[in-house]
């Protein structure tokens, strides 16, 4: 961080970006600002959250706008804004509609804030990081998306619930696409230090924990009828924050772009790297069996797929 205390900015005051930057100003990460262009809503829920200091016996620093100026020289830019999966509608069928929107925010980020780090949390989230990257011109350390750390946790989830174990000595893996792409890995998958498919024989218990997690978002928007997820994303989300801020260096699973790591070029999609105050420092790459590997490449086609949509 440039900055002596950062300066962190949440565009989309929507549930996952309101949300979102009450839990980095709960963790006194830095300075937030969150932006909404609905006059009003960014202002009222920033308002709203410093309410909580008292009551959470704590002191932190957030503003919210809609003008987007205010993004000048952040440090943090994350990027929830976005139109929302409706009942019924797959992460691709956003892709036009909030592409226009990712388009224009890419453009002001690169007026006000041409040295931040980005994370895009938008839908469909492979194909607008890379959408970001493409229009920002930034490194490919400095531009991620969030998703496949999501996935992960609801991965873990999974496991807890049907072996009765807390999420938290869960060590998930998720790859691949954020969306019905996505390949949770059992091999790589650690519970209590043990490899899952050590831990559990049965092919069809393990091919169950992967379908549920597969069709975990579908079955929160179905439930939810309006909107989508937004408390466990909001906690990825600042879960990678406070890895930047705090001048860590963790694993964690990401979408970024690869440039010839599992054979494949020019395509953003969730794989394992290694995060410090910097961005991106090091992608891992796995030893993935025949079968592994050939799904990984069908979930890097479907992304391809919608990218040349895009025209870019």
């Amino acid at each position: 961080m440039k900055n002596k205390v950062p300066k962190i900015s949440i565009i989309g005051a929507g549930s996952v970006g309101g949300l979102t930057a009450l839990r980095i100003a709960e963790k006194n990460l830095g300075r937030v600002v969150l932006f909404d262009i609905v006059p009003g809503l960014a202002k009222g829920k920033a308002l709203d959250i410093e309410d909580c200091q008292q009551i959470l016996k704590t002191n932190y620093s957030i503003e919210g706008t809609n003008q987007i100026h205010l993004l000048e020289k952040s440090d943090i830019v994350v990027v929830t804004a976005g139109f929302p999966r409706k009942p019924g509608m797959t992460r691709e069928e956003l892709l036009h509609k909030n592409a226009a929107i990712i388009k224009e925010i890419c453009s002001q980020i690169k007026s006000f804030a041409p040295e931040a780090i980005v994370i895009i949390v938008t839908n469909p989230l492979d194909v607008m990081t890379y959408y970001a990257l493409k229009l920002l011109g930034f490194s490919r350390q400095r531009v991620f998306g969030m998703g496949a750390t999501l996935d992960g946790s609801r991965f873990a989830t999974a496991i807890s619930n049907r072996l009765t174990v807390p999420a938290s000595s869960i060590k998930p893996l998720v790859i691949a696409s954020h969306g019905e792409a996505m390949l949770p890995l059992p091999n790589f998958t650690l519970v209590k230090g043990k490899p899952l498919t050590k831990i559990v024989k049965d092919k069809k218990i393990i091919d169950e924990l992967v379908k549920k997690t597969v069709e975990r978002g579908k079955e929160i928007v179905d439930l939810l009828g309006s909107g989508s997820a937004f408390a466990a994303p909001s906690a990825a989300i600042a879960e990678l924050v406070e890895i930047i801020c705090r001048k860590k260096s963790a694993k964690v699973t990401v979408s970024c772009l690869l440039d010839g790591e599992y054979n494949l070029k020019d395509i953003c999609l969730g794989v394992p790297v290694v995060l410090t105050s910097q961005g991106i420092k090091k992608i891992i790459e796995l030893k993935l069996n025949y079968k592994e590997q050939k799904k990984l490449l069908e979930s890097a086609h479907t992304i391809k797929s919608l990218i040349t949509h895009l025209g870019v």
